[in-house]
């Protein structure tokens, strides 16, 4: 059974999708522990609920970009971590955690990269006035949503749907597409 980490800044949606398929033995995994940076974030009340582990980095503390990752790397190798899921983790990866976990950390954005990068996809794909919208499942490397494609989905737009319409849809499509995608990868034996 492999060991996931997952890393998250928010509220935790996509956190809780991963979790509840890991606890309805939907993905046969363990989550050895929830990453964060933000000590009052909703996320750690969803870790809480599943009883997984939490640890709360802050960058503040370390002082160095190398530093703040040296000490999620050590916590990751303890657990023996083997993928890092980003879902909604607000911080870029640096090269300490990259190296250490090369073609092992994926992200999931709410557009069809590669378009529409960054942290407000789906504001701007909307108000770009896009006709196709979508999540995708990708590699990290040191790209801001550059790496490879893992799966992309897109959901069913209708004329007229309004900004919070189409997020609620993309949101629905992101806890299916990742859960499906972390068994894609397991199977392929990550």
């Amino acid at each position: 059974m492999i060991n996931l980490a997952i890393f998250a800044s928010g509220n935790g949606s996509n956190f809780e999708a991963i979790a509840k398929a890991v606890a309805n033995e939907e993905i046969k995994a363990n989550i050895k522990v929830l990453i964060c940076d933000k000590p009052k974030a909703y996320v750690i009340e969803r870790a809480k609920k599943y009883n997984i582990l939490t640890c709360v980095f802050s960058l503040k503390k370390y002082g160095s970009k190398e530093k703040y990752e040296e000490a999620i790397v050590k916590v990751l190798k303890e657990l023996n971590v083997d993928l890092i899921c980003l879902a909604g983790y607000m911080k870029i990866c640096g090269e300490t955690l990259l190296n250490n976990y090369k073609n092992k950390i994926i992200n999931i954005h709410p557009a069809l990269l590669p378009a529409f990068k960054g942290a407000h996809a789906i504001i701007d794909a909307y108000n770009y006035g896009v006709k196709v919208y979508g999540v995708t499942i990708h590699y990290v490397n040191q790209e801001i949503d550059g790496g490879k494609i893992i799966s992309q989905g897109v959901i069913d737009y209708n004329e007229g749907d309004t900004l919070e319409q189409i997020e609620e849809k993309i949101h629905k499509l992101e806890h299916k597409l990742y859960v499906q995608t972390i068994n894609k990868l397991i199977k392929e034996g990550i």
